[in-house]
């Protein structure tokens, strides 16, 4: 199956709720950190400075998106990356992290993390294998932003 990758645009923002909404709600709880972000994509991730991507799947539409959000000068933190549950097993998030990796090279990234959950264990299996690594001054740092975040981790080579 053929995967591309769509650049954020104003209309996709529906599908950047509800597919990150869909993961969340399945496994945890929104916080309010989570719908102050879904909810305005555009102020909160790409006007300071950020970028979302999502992965289209031929004949499925767009089953995933990914944010990198600017949280200081060159760093990047990974987030709100979900695959459709009628996706899974296309690579698909796999594909997604990958281009997300390129664009924080792109926008010269110095520091690019993630904080999610250890129940999270296929995302984390992906993450390691994408070569990000388990950090806990990244945790300390950044990871009293959710009440959900046990794990976070470092991209060495952004």
């Amino acid at each position: 199956m053929s995967l591309r990758i769509v650049e954020y645009r104003d209309e996709l923002a529906p599908l950047f709720y509800a597919i990150n909404a869909q993961w969340i709600e399945r496994m945890f709880t929104l916080e309010q950190t989570d719908i102050d972000v879904l909810e305005s994509p555009r102020a909160r991730i790409i006007e300071p400075g950020g970028a979302i991507l999502f992965v289209e799947a031929e004949g499925l539409g767009i089953v995933g998106t990914c944010a990198l959000q600017k949280t200081g000068p060159d760093q990047y933190e990974l987030t709100k990356m979900g695959v459709l549950e009628s996706a899974r097993g296309l690579k698909a998030g796999e594909f997604l992290l990958q281009a997300m990796i390129a664009r924080a090279r792109e926008l010269q990234a110095k520091r690019l993390y993630l904080l999610t959950h250890h129940d999270c264990q296929a995302a984390i299996h992906l993450y390691e294998k994408n070569g990000f690594v388990h950090d806990a001054a990244i945790r300390q740092e950044f990871g009293g932003r959710y009440a959900r975040c046990t794990v976070a981790m470092l991209c060495p080579q952004p």
